[in-house]
């Protein structure tokens, strides 16, 4: 081990799995003695580049590494390095291989540098195998809370949903804290079908394997807070059995507006006449909803204007 722990962060490149791992690699530079490298693709780099140099001088140790990403390969657009640049929903099975192909570069950049720790993203799951192979331990990192976790691994393991006679029929997720009842139609189709062939059964295959992968890592780092959420903190580490690390709220690493601002996409609004615009409103008369970088709004309507348009109908204010 050199004067510095060096810990290498690898988030799924998608904003929502980017931004708090990038607000991760700074939390853990801002320790005395740890240094963070961040690695993603070519396309994605400048995503980090201005927060990175930021803090480096602020005299934290930070840097950046690139792998190229094979979506060429598998038949994806040229520079189609981000999960809201899939030309469609379908494309979400070849963008996954794409990931996957990742790994010998990965290896590679494992070799050269030696880091004492890796923290990948939970979409990777071979990267449990490809640390292992130069003895470095592996987290993973979900953006999510703990409730989800444990509620989603009740979901895959028991499958209460199996139990139900009809999509609108409640049933209650087992062995939870507390009592949690939902619908299948709550549940995300990738815990609900089966291996029949189709792109939906390689998802579910898929998330089968991340499961696996974080059973066999060195533990879990989640984005929240044990006061949050004690009994499912106490679930998770005593009843699931997962080392984990509580290290939120990550925002909590921006000081500024500015800071924040510079981790994501670039609003498609001006910022100023938005502003505006919510100064003319009654506080606590405007709604904020948050569809995702990677929603789809296709031209035969979809859930998102659908959405949009009752809030319209309803004389909500609101920004989407």
């Amino acid at each position: 081990m050199g004067d510095h722990l060096h810990v290498l962060f690898f988030p799924m490149m998608a904003h929502g799995h980017m931004i708090p791992t990038l607000d991760m690699a700074k939390l853990f530079a801002s320790r005395r003695g740890v240094k963070s490298t961040v690695v993603t693709t070519p396309y994605n780099q400048t995503l980090f580049t201005k927060a990175i140099e930021k803090h480096t001088q602020l005299g934290h140790q930070m840097q950046i590494r690139s792998i190229d990403f094979p979506g060429v390969q598998v038949g994806l657009p040229e520079n189609c390095q981000r999960l809201d640049q899939i030309p469609s929903p379908d494309a979400l099975p070849s963008f996954i291989k794409a990931c996957g192909m990742l790994q010998q570069p990965l290896e590679q950049l494992l070799d050269e540098l030696r880091p004492d720790c890796l923290v990948a993203d939970m979409l990777f799951p071979w990267a449990t195998m490809a640390a292992a192979k130069f003895d470095i331990p592996r987290l993973v990192f979900h953006g999510t809370c703990c409730f989800s976790l444990c509620a989603l691994y009740s979901l895959r393991i028991q499958r209460p949903f199996e139990n139900v006679s009809s999509d609108s029929e409640l049933f209650t997720i087992p062995d939870l804290p507390h009592q949690v009842k939902l619908t299948r139609l709550h549940v995300s189709p990738h815990d609900t079908t089966g291996g029949n062939g189709d792109d939906g059964s390689y998802m579910t295959e898929f998330m089968r394997e991340v499961g696996e992968s974080e059973e066999t890592s060195y533990g879990v780092i989640i984005n929240s807070f044990y006061e949050l959420e004690p009994d499912y903190a106490e679930h998770y580490r005593n009843v699931l059995g997962r080392r984990s690390w509580f290290v939120g709220p990550l925002s909590l690493q921006n000081g500024d507006v500015e800071d924040k601002a510079d981790r994501g996409k670039k609003p498609s609004m001006d910022a100023r006449k938005c502003m505006e615009w919510l100064d003319t409103k009654k506080p606590n008369s405007v709604v904020y909803v948050c569809f995702g970088s990677i929603a789809i709004d296709d031209e035969e309507g979809s859930s998102c204007s659908d959405l949009s348009r009752l809030l319209d109908e309803l004389r909500a204010y609101h920004a989407a």
